[in-house]
């Protein structure tokens, strides 16, 4: 039920072809344009960040624990590792009196290729706070020690935290249509259908949209947090990019799923690449604020440096380029 998105050639010649969805909302969370069936099941995987967090300031832990705003969007983030990641998630753990051992995952090497090298270099090990999943993994800590459950069985599904976060993605995607899994990292993780992935974007744009006034209040100081911090939220890569934007609140996740609102525009938009590509991603959230008029001169420029529409290969030099098999106009 997806359809074709963009295709590439390689020196002017066919080669290949991405197939997805895309979808916009408005503020009511009506269906304005879609490719493919707005209906069907889409993992959010780590685009649900932003939401997931939202029980962490609904519950005052931010305060409780004496987080700076810097620090808390770590809580939203799918850091690379670097020092201003690593140095939060540490202090996070350190306040909460709590080893980095509790943290399911296994431990890891930075994203970042520089936080890597010096890492090497130094003859540091591995480590669970490297992974780009931990500052999450913090949020899930707090809310599940402050419901009352095991700590150490943060992780699992049926926990209080997880019942928690599963309500807060049903009100914040509109939908009661959720199908859990287990995502990378260890943790769960929701599929919604592609519309309610708009949706929520269009609620975090859109504060005054969301029914519950806790979750409301929690999402414009998430957002506010966001847009002042973005190197947090990823690193030099889109989601820090299209952050930079005081229009825009965004979040990918693996896979190919990406969702970003319009505060202006007062819209949500959805998209996801079913091949799981995201080295397009650049190059789709250039051609959808385009033509929702959301594109400004700096914007693009941003998402330009990252590579929108030609291909390079590793030797950096040009071999293809990309074209959009959709007009977006409203």
């Amino acid at each position: 039920m997806y359809a074709p998105l963009l295709e590439e050639d390689r020196n002017g010649y066919f080669d290949l072809v991405h197939y997805g969805y895309i979808c916009v909302v408005d503020d009511r969370g009506r269906v304005l344009w879609s490719l493919g069936d707005p209906e069907d099941m889409v993992f959010y995987r780590s685009a649900s960040k932003p939401i997931q967090a939202l029980p962490v300031f609904a519950m005052g832990l931010d305060k409780k624990y004496g987080l700076t705003e810097e620090q808390s969007v770590i809580l939203s983030a799918s850091h690379l590792g670097m020092p201003c990641h690593v140095s939060a998630v540490e202090e996070i753990l350190r306040r909460m009196e709590l080893p980095e051992s509790i943290l399911c995952m296994r431990p890891t090497a930075p994203g970042d290729a520089a936080a890597n090298e010096a890492r090497i270099r130094a003859g540091l090990p591995l480590r669970k706070v490297y992974h780009n999943c931990s500052g999450k993994h913090c949020a899930l800590l707090m809310i599940q020690r402050e419901l009352g459950g095991p700590v150490e069985d943060y992780w699992k599904t049926d926990t209080p935290v997880h019942r928690l976060v599963e309500r807060t993605i049903r009100a914040v995607s509109e939908t009661e249509r959720v199908h859990v899994g287990v995502d990378g990292c260890g943790v769960p993780v929701f599929a919604v259908p592609m519309k309610n992935i708009a949706t929520a974007f269009k609620n975090l744009a859109c504060i005054d949209t969301i029914a519950d006034g806790a979750l409301q209040a929690a999402a414009a100081e998430n957002v506010r947090r966001i847009g002042l911090y973005p190197h947090m939220i990823r690193g030099a890569l889109l989601c820090t990019e299209m952050n930079r934007d005081p229009n825009i609140i965004a979040k990918g996740g693996a896979n190919g799923v990406y969702g970003f609102g319009l505060k202006k525009q007062r819209l949500g938009v959805a998209f996801k690449l079913v091949d799981g590509t995201e080295s397009a991603w650049p190059f789709l959230a250039r051609e959808l604020l385009k033509g929702l008029g959301a594109l400004t001169d700096e914007h693009r420029a941003r998402l330009e440096r990252l590579g929108t529409e030609y291909i390079t290969n590793d030797n950096g030099d040009t071999v293809g380029r990309r074209r959009a098999l959709f007009t977006l106009s409203l």
